[in-house]
């Protein structure tokens, strides 16, 4: 067999990153009252090139490249679809939604691409170095997009909060990643795999483990690790708060599956009780803390922390069942959320001139499609039938009672039952007709070409997971084979002994 080049592993990552550096070359070359608008199509068509580029790597063999430090399989593609797909979308919708005046615009592309650059090569790394470095790429881009309003007082608050707190998590997982190579004198993911088990240093391998937990369930903004969750979507750009809330948390579930199914699968019995107490405790703190709040996307972070919760209650499944039910979970929570973030963005619009709950009263009335597609996105978020939200749900309880986990998923379901009442609440408001009809309202975004693109495919993702959802498990079932067994290349060889008579 022919050898694959090892750049064809890392395709997607490159043309991120010339779509990235391209963008702001042409940003340097414009005149200060030259319009940017133009860089975010740039934007959005490398990483159209990028997606593109995603799916023809299923052609590939499956195998890792660069030294066995990236790898390509159905994993690292559904996961680099995935991501590729949700910056596209908040390209297209930023393209509408930030103002022509405002500043540093063509940055604000860039970051979005090499935030994305990070993601992807993220959730395809199986060296822990490389992890590191990933993780470090999509961080600093978030955290000044973070703080991208720097006009305002919450802005620069939520960008030093996610910078000091992410840096403390990325400091536990580099310690962790220091024991790891400590116990097993290596840090590649699968020589770990295999040298693990039998590591001298057996109480290395555990606090590794507990490290790494603490790093990547930060990035997933789970309790008791999601204390900067709630400030940090108050302070940032409605359109940054849509890519925050799904595709870095996609990329670390990602290193998640990666780590606990295929590194250390040995310590099940050490990590799944952990996530299961973790997993309530998201599930259970973020919808209570969801049912008090007043303000729209504070109530929508402690939501993000709930939808938690209930991805992690997959990992109670056993085998390829709980990797699947996780991976399409993610998907499904990725098209939801950056759609009921998409709708936030054009009502209150950049300046969330709108904050409140009650601010959104008769929006059925003022603007049709957008209330239509604000009560769409929270009834697939409750996970009624249909919607993509539900099959979400369906999957992940299942996997967990699969893995014996009842107790689990009942908790799980009296949790739905408990986010109905502020989903269904922000439902009611929108949809009642305001009593105060003379108010003074921020006028409604127009949807225009690129915002209009970017609710569609939310809506059409939502609806395709919630009535046709058997390609996407399909896929998910793929990643599931592939990520829990090494490919070739990384087999190690074993020789067996020769005996003679």
């Amino acid at each position: 067999m022919t050898p694959v080049p090892d750049i064809y592993r890392i395709l997607p990552e490159v043309i991120l990153t010339l779509t990235g550096v391209a963008v702001m070359l042409i940003d340097a070359t414009l005149g200060h009252t030259s319009p940017r608008r133009p860089l975010g199509w740039v934007a959005a068509i490398g990483t159209t090139l990028a997606l593109w580029a995603s799916l023809w790597q299923l052609s590939l063999p499956v195998g890792t490249g660069f030294f066995s430090t990236v790898e390509t399989s159905p994993f690292t593609v559904f996961f680099h679809v995935l991501i590729c797909g949700v910056v596209l979308v908040v390209l297209l919708l930023s393209l509408d939604s930030l103002p022509e005046d405002s500043h540093h615009q063509g940055e604000f592309y860039a970051l979005i691409v090499f935030g994305a650059v990070g993601m992807c090569l993220l959730s395809g790394a199986v060296e822990l170095l490389v992890v590191f470095i990933a993780l470090e790429i999509s961080s600093i881009s978030t955290y000044v997009l973070a703080g991208y309003r720097k006009e305002s007082g919450r802005g620069p608050e939520a960008a030093i909060k996610y910078f000091l707190l992410g840096s403390f998590a990325t400091g536990f997982l580099l310690y962790g990643i220091a024991l790891i190579f400590g116990a097993t004198g290596t840090t590649q993911i699968y020589e770990v795999a295999r040298l693990a088990p039998s590591a001298e240093n057996h109480l290395f391998v555990l606090a590794a483990l507990g490290l790494m937990l603490v790093g990547i369930l930060f990035k997933v903004s789970a309790v008791p690790f999601h204390v900067w969750t709630p400030d940090v979507y108050e302070g940032a750009p409605s359109p940054v708060v849509a890519l925050l809330s799904t595709a870095p948390k996609a990329a670390a579930f990602a290193l998640l599956l990666r780590v606990l199914y295929e590194m250390l699968p040995s310590l099940r019995s050490v990590w799944a009780p952990l996530l299961w107490i973790v997993a309530v405790l998201s599930m259970t703190i973020g919808n209570l803390a969801a049912l008090r709040q007043q303000n729209v996307k504070r109530m929508l972070a402690y939501s993000s922390i709930a939808h938690a919760g209930y991805l992690l209650a997959a990992f109670a499944g056993l085998g390829s069942s709980g990797i699947a039910a996780a991976a399409f979970y993610i998907a499904a929570y990725a098209a939801m959320n950056v759609g009921v973030f998409a709708v936030v963005t054009l009502v209150s619009g950049y300046d969330d001139k709108l904050p409140l709950i009650d601010d959104f009263r008769g929006l059925i009335y003022r603007s049709p499609l957008m209330g239509s597609l604000l009560l769409f996105f929270l009834v697939s978020l409750v996970g009624i039938p249909f919607t993509g939200g539900f099959f979400g749900k369906f999957y992940s309880f299942s996997a967990a009672v699969g893995g014996g986990a009842i107790a689990l998923a009942v908790i799980g379901l009296l949790n739905s039952g408990l986010a109905a009442g502020y989903y269904l609440r922000f439902a009611l408001v929108a949809a009642q007709r305001d009593p105060e009809p003379d108010r003074t309202f921020a006028p409604t975004a127009q949807v225009g070409v690129a915002v209009g693109a970017a609710l569609l495919l939310a809506v059409a993702a939502t609806l395709v997971l919630g009535i046709v959802p058997g390609t996407t498990l399909h896929s998910a079932e793929s990643a599931a084979h592939t990520l829990q067994a090494p490919p070739p290349e990384a087999a190690p060889i074993v020789i067996e002994p020769q005996i003679h008579p």
